[in-house]
């Protein structure tokens, strides 16, 4: 019995409180006074950053407060009772959207019931899902901050007729989830008075700024780590014997990498002019492979010296030969990096009268039968032949000598860069990090 006395005495406040009510004008007494109207947003969760079309995607809830003078009653009058919970629709509503809405469909928020207290006060809670424009600077990322707005405020209540306030300084962060890719500093609150263009009155509106910081784990190694492993494999193409042939093809494999990598970065990433730090580290790295390869084919280009090649400049034997080969401890096979080179050995006697041919010797024997002076002629074809043959010697020694010159030349240039590039990659990657830090 007394459930269904409440009841129907709720129904009668229902009834009594909406028999002249209006909800399309503005329940003020005064209509020389604005109505006061308090905004709170409780972020939830952030769905999705869309950096590519710098638009974020959240889940909010707002709520509304304000005072409606023509829905009072005396709840002494009316059983006690003190609240009432109506669909939102049978009350007036003030039109506040959010100004930087990217969604293609306006839609308000959701069609919530309204909590209405017996002193008039109105509150409003509804969920709502925003796709709000943001501007998304990508200069430092994987590394990078944003700072994304969400402005509120009436649509056409100025503020002579609707006065909008920030009831906390900040927004609720009490019942936020936690995003894998951004991690929530702070979303202060601030409330700015606009005069726009269009209109002479003043259009007061109330301003959450959401401050994001990335996540950089999941880029750091999936990016950042392999790009920087793919870069010490440039220099080690120096290192590579020239006679294998695959010290081009070991530069423009890693070439290829890095543009994957810089393929994957540029498909997220706004079209602008703002360079990403990492698209930067990627640029730099496959310059300086570009040029490793361009270094490469021109030593290689030394080490294949043929036979008729010029003998070494002296300027390029005293600096390459001696003093690059020293720092960079460019030795012969079986020489270490402290030791100096052993003496050649002296040729042997025997050996000698082998090589430089039979000239020497003096002729006093005799060959078979046949008298000394009968054998002058075969002499002197014999020695020529010998001559012949020993300046063959001589000039395939000092063909061999220019080229093998060559080739140490080569090795040498190959080391000297090979360290000069591993610092170049070492100096790079402690840029970027110390940069992002």
């Amino acid at each position: 019995g007394c459930w269904g006395a409440e009841g129907r005495v709720a129904q009668k406040l229902l009834q009594d409180l909406f028999a002249n009510y209006s909800s399309a004008l503005r329940p003020v007494e005064d209509t020389e006074r604005p109505l006061s109207v308090s905004l709170q947003v409780t972020l939830a969760h952030i769905i999705d950053m869309d950096e590519r079309n710098q638009v974020l995607t959240s889940y909010l809830w707002v709520r509304q407060v304000w005072l409606d003078a023509h829905l009072r009653w005396d709840k002494e009058v009316y059983g006690g009772i003190d609240s009432l919970r109506i669909p939102s629709s049978f009350v007036w509503r003030p039109d506040i959207i959010l100004y930087n809405n990217a969604d293609d469909r306006f839609g308000s928020s959701m069609e919530t019931n309204v909590v209405l207290s017996s002193d008039g006060r109105i509150l409003w809670d509804s969920p709502a899902i925003t796709r709000s424009s943001c501007r998304v600077d990508v200069s430092y990322f994987p590394f990078d901050g944003q700072r994304c707005r969400l402005t509120f405020g009436s649509w056409t209540y100025n503020g002579h007729q609707l006065d909008l306030q920030n009831r906390l300084d900040s927004g609720d962060l009490r019942d936020f989830v936690d995003n894998v890719e951004w991690e929530v500093l702070g979303m202060p609150a601030t409330r700015n008075v606009v005069t726009y263009g269009c209109c002479s009155e003043p259009y007061p509106d109330v301003t959450f700024t959401l401050l994001l910081r990335r996540r950089a784990s999941f880029y750091v190694f999936n990016l950042l780590v392999p790009c920087v492993m793919v870069s010490f494999l440039a220099p080690l193409g120096f290192y590579l014997p020239a006679d294998s042939g695959e010290k081009v093809s070991l530069g423009v494999t890693v070439l290829l990498a890095l543009t994957v990598f810089q393929l994957l970065v540029a498909e997220s990433m706004p079209p602008s002019e703002s360079v990403p730090l990492i698209g930067k580290y990627y640029i730099a790295t496959m310059t300086m492979i570009t040029a490793s390869t361009a270094l490469t084919i021109f030593i290689m280009n030394i080490h294949h010296c043929g036979a008729g090649a010029r003998p070494v400049p002296p300027w390029a034997r005293r600096l390459i030969l001696h003093h690059l080969a020293r720092i960079c401890c460019v030795y012969e096979v079986g020489d270490g990096c402290k030791s100096p080179a052993p003496p050649p050995r002296p040729p042997r006697e025997d050996n000698r009268e082998e090589v430089m041919g039979l000239e020497d010797r003096p002729v006093e024997e005799k060959t078979g039968s046949c008298p000394r002076d009968d054998c002058v002629c075969h002499h002197e074809v014999l020695v020529r032949n010998v001559n012949y043959i020993t300046g063959c010697f001589r000039r395939h020694r000092a063909a061999q000598q220019r080229t093998g010159e060559w080739k140490k030349v080569a090795k040498v240039m190959d080391r000297f860069f090979m360290w000069i590039f591993f610092f170049m990659v070492f100096l790079m990657s402690a840029l970027v990090l110390g940069r992002a830090a």
